[in-house]
């Protein structure tokens, strides 16, 4: 009886955070006349898929779709390989390396650097870019991802609990510093890897503040901002093309985190497993 409630429970929880999705879903075949009718109906009446067709053909005025999409992929994954690169050698630098200055001091402060809300550091960043001529550029959308004390500390966990015997005996066998971390310990931690890279490449797709003031013209959005501008103009009552717009920009992500599924499993296992 316990465990049929605790299913129960789970299956109301995952259905109240279904039904926006579903909603969305059905609003995107819906056309604008009866996305405005004003019924809850999940179902539409007559099933259209022009809002698609007129989204990535750029029949949407004003509203280049796919250059938004191309910007946002391209974002993040230039973040995430920066990320992965950055964090893999900060975090083995702190984790194997014996004889790094400063090195009790350093992780602390990595450590406490997450606890520093992103809104303090929105503005001197801004100015900071703007200072460097990078606003609406691709340095301004990519650069602010690249450093980040999250990735750091989950490969950091990783790499403190990797056996020391396999480390010495690679230094026997003539190794150095450089290809014990990617000889050995990069591809040790493959699944950690994805499931840093998933976290990241999710955060900085979906951003929505950053690129919403580091880009002034329509050409250099991101799929979020230019979503939300597009609600802001012509199509503030264009449910259907919104909706449409907001589920073509949700597929990315979607595939990409079932793609890496198993691995994101198969690191929380290792993670918890000495």
């Amino acid at each position: 009886m316990k465990k049929t409630l605790l299913v129960l429970v789970a299956v109301i929880i995952a259905v109240i955070f279904l039904l926006p999705l579903i909603w969305m879903l059905s609003t995107s075949f819906k056309n604008d006349f009866e996305a405005l009718a004003g019924q809850m109906s999940l179902i539409p009446k007559k099933p259209t898929f022009e809002n698609y067709l007129d989204g990535l053909k750029g029949n949407l005025m004003n509203v280049p779709i796919t250059r938004w999409i191309s910007n946002s992929l391209f974002v993040g994954a230039a973040g995430t390989a920066i990320v992965l690169l950055f964090s893999s050698m900060a975090a083995y630098a702190l984790a194997r390396l014996q004889d790094l200055p400063f090195k009790k001091l350093m992780f602390p402060m990595f450590i406490g650097s997450m606890m520093i809300p992103g809104v303090l550091t929105f503005l001197p960043m801004y100015m900071e870019f703007n200072a460097l001529g990078w606003i609406n550029t691709y340095a301004a959308l990519i650069l602010p991802y690249s450093s980040g004390a999250f990735g750091v500390f989950l490969l950091f966990q990783f790499f403190t609990a990797f056996p020391k015997e396999i480390e010495e005996a690679a230094r026997i066998d003539g190794a150095n510093k450089w290809q014990i971390y990617s000889r050995i310990l990069l591809p040790a931690s493959v699944s950690i890897m994805v499931t840093l890279a998933i976290f990241t490449f999710m955060g900085i797709y979906n951003d929505f503040v950053w690129p919403l003031y580091s880009t002034t013209s329509p050409e250099m959005r991101t799929i979020t901002a230019g979503i939300a501008m597009m609600a802001q103009g012509s199509y503030t009552q264009a449910y259907g093309k919104l909706m449409s717009m907001t589920v073509i920009a949700t597929l990315p992500v979607f595939i990409i985190f079932i793609v890496g599924q198993r691995s994101f499993v198969k690191a929380i296992t290792q993670a918890g497993v000495k």
